[in-house]
């Protein structure tokens, strides 16, 4: 689903909601699924809350439309509902702060699997970044393939769910 300030895009996951949720809990898992090739590495431990937060050491160069070098962000847990739904906003170097939000809604499916929905709503942002016309900042095919890549994840036994 795409609106003026906000897509959602949809996948099945043969895989159980708490799988998959755990890779999203995980800052090294955002590395990991990331189809955009800005995230470069992360700090912090696994969230588990609404407010709870970690560091993403990004690299803009991967979009190739702005000469940002390299560069940290804050990534804040705003929705926290445990293997359900998990969604973020990230505060960087950038004034006035953006507000865009990222994330994801997982429903369990018959026989043990999940549908998740990514998201990611621009809806709220800062008038200043709303008069620069730069949003969306991701394609709706972005997330596509980041679903892609966390459903390969999960499949592959990412390790926080090995280690469960």
């Amino acid at each position: 689903m795409a609106t003026d300030e906000r897509f959602e895009v949809t996948r099945s996951f043969p895989h159980p909601p708490a799988d998959v949720f755990a890779v999203l809990c995980d800052p090294q898992g955002h590395v990991a699924i990331d189809s955009s090739g800005m995230l470069q590495d992360a700090e912090g431990d696994p969230v588990s809350a609404v407010g709870d937060s970690f560091v993403v050491h990004m690299d803009r160069e991967a979009l190739g439309d702005f000469d940002m070098g390299q560069y940290d962000v804050t990534v804040t847990i705003r929705t926290f509902e445990a293997d359900r739904e998990i969604a973020w906003t990230v505060l960087g170097r950038l004034r006035p702060q953006i507000g865009h939000v990222f994330g994801y809604r997982i429903e369990p499916t018959d026989g043990g699997g999940s549908l998740v929905t990514s998201y990611y709503d621009w809806s709220d942002i800062a008038p200043h970044w709303r008069e620069a016309g730069i949003f969306p900042v991701l394609s709706e095919s972005a997330l596509k393939a980041t679903l892609g890549i966390l459903e390969r994840t999960v499949r592959r036994g990412y390790p926080l769910v090995a280690a469960r």
